[in-house]
């Protein structure tokens, strides 16, 4: 076998567009004693004065922003137990989450798959584009998410969407917590947080953060154990420059893992009726993850409002997975028929990454304006180990799964399967110009080059790419509470894919188109959007065939068009709420139109408290889409579901607050994802009750 299981299982993803695509940097302005005060119950309260850099490297107000852009806060994150960015990511807006495995996610919106998530405005790349493993959200102050391109801060990727997370950062007063929870399958977690000055004159903060969380889960064999620790550090070196360095660990253990999930149909084309507890998996299996960052950031402040950032960044992401493959269909009588394969996967991936940019205002024309400029260099390595074992595997009938398994196979030994290296320079400028007081205008342009060398499973794979991205974007005030904006952006999308001559695809190449109108009502307490977009990319890889055991590629034109409805903020001091309506059209030459996104989908999430009762807290979050499909022997089809999720919060003392979550109250029973031709169910409903106390 000249290419591993694992390397097929990986088509479709975009090495370039995860590993260097999200190699970009945006100011971010951490969330202070203001801007705290516009939010309420974590939901986004005013667009005037909720500000976000993550679009154009400037600090903006929603309103000011010609973009889409979700803002999840801290409220919304304890009051609806989102741990996991996979939860938190599937209440946004827009966002799909394809869980296609327990420990291999990814995620889209507008039709394309995201392949852009920063740190802090610093991009620390997804490798494949794909998280592995449960990403906790406890380092997290906030998680902001911009719809639709990106080159101004990412320079490369697809029209989908930019995850920016914002750190939690040393706080100026003494503030600390601990949490414990309690879930369905035993799933216990424990969360402390200390914060605050380290000195008297408040020059020094420090914060230290730590959760763990062990839990087993409805899937037969399936557990996992992750333990996630950070450090920071914020040093006043004068009154104008601030040092911060910072550590953070993910440690992700988990045993019993899918590698592929579930063959949905029979020899005949009959659908498979399995429990929702139905696994491929086995007790000897398991897929470690150990994620580290360590950063440094020095920041001036002139006293005419300019300010000098520099950021370095350093990431090393370890894996190393013991994995088992089931493929073939099930016999309809006999249930036999599904084989298997197995493989023990280590890897090591690190970037480095370093950025800085100045911004400021500066006048013209009598009016005041603002400008940014950055520039960034950045090198990525990855090596991967593949050990793939020769043994015939073979599964007991269907109806067996849950009470036997396979015996783990014997392994040859480990090689090297893939070494790249590739580098990443770029340089950006940007400007906010203030043409009237009700017109203001965003101008600027992303130049990068792209060099990579190396091998993936016997290819190699250089590459040699430069590109300068043009972005433009206007707002208009209509009235104090209306405005009209839009915006174009540039498609610049690197891909690793290989066609049929073993010759990497080159970058694929389109624009995106976004209008709109964004609104404030009850004093300035809702926020109301509407957006159509656009976005057409050249070229963009498509799986059409193999060579023996390889898959190859060719470049499709693709054009996706919808439209985007948003509210959030508060109808009334104690009743929040957030909703938003997407609707798409995606169209690919020979109709290769990725019928596994759905094209209608409506998340809502509300909660009203009442403080005369010890500020009793009651929510339900909404989540539907329509219809999905995908092909094994014949199509296969989910149809359109929702899943309703309930929570209530009470403070039992004056620091103590309980807080209880049932998850998918109703019971649906839908699969994952149909992204590939296998899938698993998801959860059952559940309950979690968690204790937060507060020092």
């Amino acid at each position: 076998m000249t290419v591993s299981l694992r390397a097929l299982l990986l088509a479709g993803a975009s090495v370039a567009a995860a590993s260097l695509g999200g190699l970009a940097m945006a100011e971010d302005a951490p969330a202070g004693p203001a801007e705290a005060n516009n939010q309420v119950d974590g939901v986004v309260v005013t667009g005037a004065r909720t500000r976000t850099s993550a679009v154009t490297g400037l600090d903006m107000s929603l309103r000011e922003t010609p973009q889409s852009v979700t803002i999840l806060d801290q409220a919304r994150i304890r009051n609806f137990g989102l741990t996991s960015v996979n939860d938190l990511l599937a209440q946004v807006t827009g966002v799909n989450v394809e869980k296609v495995e327990t420990d291999r996610t990814y995620y889209n919106s507008r039709g394309f798959d995201i392949t852009n998530f920063q740190v802090d405005g610093i991009g620390l790349p997804l490798i494949w584009g794909i998280q592995f493993g449960d990403l906790d959200t406890v380092l997290f102050e906030r998680v902001e998410v911009v719809r639709g391109a990106n080159s101004m801060m990412t320079g490369t990727g697809n029209p989908s969407a930019t995850v920016n997370y914002v750190r939690k950062r040393p706080t100026d007063t003494f503030k600390a917590s601990a949490a414990l929870q309690y879930g369905s399958w035993d799933d216990y977690r424990l969360e402390a947080d200390v914060s605050g000055p380290l000195n008297a004159e408040g020059t020094v903060r420090g914060r230290l953060i730590y959760a763990n969380e062990d839990k087993g889960s409805y899937l037969d064999h399936y557990h996992v154990n992750r333990n996630v620790y950070a450090g920071l550090l914020a040093w006043d070196v004068t009154p104008k420059l601030t040092a911060t360095a910072g550590y953070s660990l993910q440690d992700n253990r988990s045993r019993g893992v899918l590698w592929g999930a579930l063959p949905l149909n029979y020899t005949d084309g009959t659908r498979v009726d399995y429990p929702r507890s139905a696994s491929t998996s086995a007790d000897w299996t398991y897929w470690n993850v150990k994620d580290q960052t360590a950063f440094t950031e020095l920041d001036y402040r002139f006293d005419n409002g300019w300010k000098i950032k520099a950021t370095g960044t350093y990431k090393r992401f370890h894996e190393k997975a013991k994995l088992l493959y089931a493929y073939d269909n099930p016999d309809p009588v006999t249930g036999l028929g599904v084989k298997g394969m197995s493989g023990i996967y280590p890897s090591k991936y690190e970037n480095y990454i370093l950025d800085a940019y100045a911004s400021g205002p500066f006048q013209l024309f009598g009016r005041t304006h603002q400008l940014v400029v950055g520039g960034q260099t950045s090198k990525s390595t990855g090596k991967e180990y593949e050990d793939f074992s020769a043994d015939t595997i073979v599964y007991p009938a269907v109806g067996l799964w849950g009470s036997r398994q396979v015996a783990e196979p014997t392994y040859p030994g480990q090689y090297l399967a893939s070494d790249q290296t590739d580098r990443l320079s770029r340089f950006y400028a940007a400007a906010h110009f203030s043409v009237t007081d009700q017109f203001k205008v965003v101008a600027g342009f992303n130049a990068l080059k792209l060099k990579s060398k190396g091998y993936s499973y016997g290819v190699d794979t250089p590459r040699d790419e430069d590109k300068v991205s043009p972005y433009v974007g206007a707002v208009y005030d209509l009235t104090p509470n209306v405005s009209l904006y839009a915006s174009y952006t540039d498609i610049f999308n690197p891909q690793s894919e290989t066609d049929a001559l073993e010759q990497t695809l080159p970058a694929a190449h389109g624009e995106a188109y976004e209008a709109g109108v964004k609104s404030e009502w009850l004093d300035h307490r809702l926020y109301l959007t509407g957006a159509v977009f656009k976005s057409e990319q050249a070229g963009l890889a498509f799986a059409a065939g193999s060579n023996g055991p390889r898959t190859y590629y060719v470049g499709i034109d693709t054009t996706v068009t919808g439209y985007e409805l948003e509210a959030t903020g508060a109808i009334t001091d104690q009743w929040t709420v957030s909703a938003g309506w997407t609707q798409l059209k995606v169209e690919g030459e020979d109709d290769q139109d990725r019928t596994y996104i759905p094209r209608k989908t409506f998340k809502a999430t509300t909660t009203y408290t009442i403080p005369s009762l010890r500020d009793l807290t009651v929510g339900a979050a909404v989540r539907w889409q329509s219809e999905v499909s995908m092909v094994d022997i014949v199509p296969v089809e989910q149809k359109a579901y929702g899943v309703i999720d309930l929570m209530a919060g009470v403070d039992v003392t004056d620091k103590v607050r309980a807080t209880l979550n049932l998850r998918n109250a109703a019971d649906k029973k839908y699969l994952t994802s149909l992204m590939w031709n296998q899938s698993y169910y998801a959860a059952p409903r559940s309950v979690s009750l968690r204790l937060d106390y507060t020092f």
